[in-house]
């Protein structure tokens, strides 16, 4: 008798792909991605919207992509969050989760300290407390995708991403709609301020999370320099290369290209809505409002597809939409200033970057091995943020000499070689499935 929960191919049913949304791991999935999300946009689109108002050049706001390095190279001191536990609290909560909550802390007092900041009048302060935000919203995020990982099997982790990337958006709902509110009736330094007590929400999470670490507490052994070295930071990267070969630089050559767009044109978005004449609440509401639920749905739908089929389609579906939308934002600038417009834009583009982002995690999760989890997922994502943060830094100097309608046209061109490259990950994907080399 056939079963009629499940699909003939092995795959889940939609039904029980709808009700792996409903795990309390999932729940908890979806509050450590609120806490992730949280800073993401006080370091970059309200920031830059900041910097815009405080008459800052747009050179200059664009070199602030930069910040975003330490997203980029925390694969650096993943091997310290992989390995080092943190006193006393990983006896009482794991490893995973006392490095979220000594990185959620650092979050909120750097967010504090921005709020004594000055744009205008030293514009380094705020570059450097910026840095410090970023390198401290990056050792979360390595320690919530280890434990993400380490939650679920690879075949719920289009689920634990999609969960991951509801609480994200719900985050940037509130830092996008609640903090520009706030900067509107109040001033920007009251917004960080309200940012760093709803950090709190993740600090909490943290202390009531599953603690779900493939290795059972124990006192680091006594071992050579050299040989801890070897074991920590260039065990992680062997294994990978020694699992897929060859095709593990098509692998990571794809992952770096994949989000190049986003990042491009991501600091240059707030900009334009100033140049174009919108207020903080009207781009708030918008941004955070339609554009939360468009992202949802893309979440959603991004999840759906990598349960439904397999990772070449999905990757290519989302390479193709989020370079298309960034098509729209060249009409906008075009356009007149009007509400429609610019929800049209920003409804299209969320739904595109939801759906992207959930299928890129999915994937990146897939490749990882347990046996160094917080490592290699920190090499993936930091393979995928460094071309686009790299490139986003020059996204002003762009805009200066092309202006913004060639830029997101430029933006959107720049997406074609990841979708190419995705034909090429056949023979890497014959390799997911494989035994995972011991550590």
């Amino acid at each position: 008798m056939t079963d009629i929960s499940r699909a003939d191919d092995g795959k889940k049913s939609l039904l029980e792909s709808l009700a792996a949304y409903l795990r309390a791991r999932s729940v908890v999935m979806l509050l450590l991605g609120f806490s992730a999300g949280l800073p993401f946009y006080m370091i970059y689109q309200n920031l830059s919207l900041w910097l815009a108002e405080a008459g800052v050049e747009k050179s200059e706001i664009g070199l602030f992509a930069w910040t975003g390095f330490a997203f980029s190279f925390k694969f650096v001191w993943a091997p310290l969050v992989d390995r080092t536990p943190i006193p006393v609290l990983e006896k009482l909560i794991g490893r995973r989760r006392a490095w979220m909550a000594v990185a959620q802390i650092a979050i909120a007092l750097t967010l504090l300290a921005m709020s004594a900041a000055n744009p205008s009048g030293n514009l380094w302060v705020v570059a450097l407390i910026a840095v410090a935000m970023a390198f401290a919203a990056a050792t979360q995020d390595i320690a919530i995708d280890a434990w993400r990982i380490e939650a679920a099997t690879d075949e719920e982790q289009g689920v634990m991403a999609a969960m991951y990337q509801y609480g994200y958006r719900v985050a940037i709902m509130v830092a996008g709609a609640g903090a520009l509110f706030v900067a509107d009736q109040v001033n920007w330094p009251a917004a960080y301020q309200f940012m760093a007590l709803l950090m709190g929400i993740g600090l909490l999470t943290v202390f009531f999370a599953p603690k779900v670490e493939v290795r059972a507490y124990e006192p680091p052994p006594r071992a050579p320099l050299a040989e801890t070295f070897s074991r920590s930071v260039i065990g992680p990267f062997r294994d990978f290369f020694a699992r897929y070969g060859v095709h593990a630089l098509v692998i990571l050559l794809f992952i770096a290209l994949f989000r190049v767009p986003d990042f491009l044109m991501g600091y240059m978005a707030g900009p334009l809505y100033i140049d174009l004449g919108y207020d903080k609440t009207t781009i708030g509401a918008i941004r955070s409002g339609a554009g939360l639920f468009a992202t949802l749905f893309g979440v959603f739908l991004g999840g759906i597809l990598v349960a439904r089929f397999d990772f070449r389609w999905s990757l290519l579906i989302g390479v193709l939409a989020q370079s298309l939308t960034n098509l729209i934002y060249s009409w906008l600038a075009l356009s007149d200033a009007t509400t429609g417009g610019l929800a049209f834009a920003v409804i299209a583009d969320n739904i595109a970057y939801g759906a992207a982002g959930t299928i890129l995690i999915a994937y990146m999760s897939s490749l990882t091995n347990t046996a160094f989890t917080a490592t290699q997922y920190a090499l993936f994502s930091s393979f995928y943020a460094l071309p686009g943060k790299f490139v986003g830094g020059f996204s002003g100097f762009m805009v200066e000499a092309f202006g913004f309608a060639w830029f997101f046209a430029i933006t959107a061109i720049i997406g074609l070689p990841a979708a190419v490259l995705v034909f090429f990950l056949k023979q890497s994907e014959k390799k997911f499935k494989a035994e995972p080399v011991a550590p």
